[in-house]
């Protein structure tokens, strides 16, 4: 394995241990989601850029905007739980209850 891939893909393992062990507050799951999309985005640049083909040149591109519609969504949720529940706990959401 190319030492960049083992370092593209222990990002994203990280961001996804961090995601599942670490679930007390919105904030850092978020952030965790956010890590492995960017080391996604990395991975498909460098990806394309080893290809030299100019068929994959628009997809880290595509792939970076989704991240940003997810992250904005994430923190229009964070703004909303925060501002019903009084912090962002994920303990204290109840998802059954309207």
């Amino acid at each position: 394995m190319n030492p960049i891939h083992f370092a593209f893909s222990s990002a994203f393992l990280l961001g996804l241990m961090g995601l599942a062990f670490n679930r007390t507050h919105l904030l850092s799951a978020l952030l965790c989601l956010e890590a492995m999309m960017l080391s996604l985005f990395i991975a498909l640049s460098i990806w394309t850029l080893q290809l030299n083909s100019t068929n994959f040149s628009a997809s880290p591109m595509l792939m970076l905007a989704f991240s940003a519609c997810e992250a904005s969504a994430g923190l229009a949720l964070l703004v909303a739980t925060s501002r019903t529940h009084g912090n962002d706990r994920l303990q204290n959401l109840n998802l059954l209850q309207c």
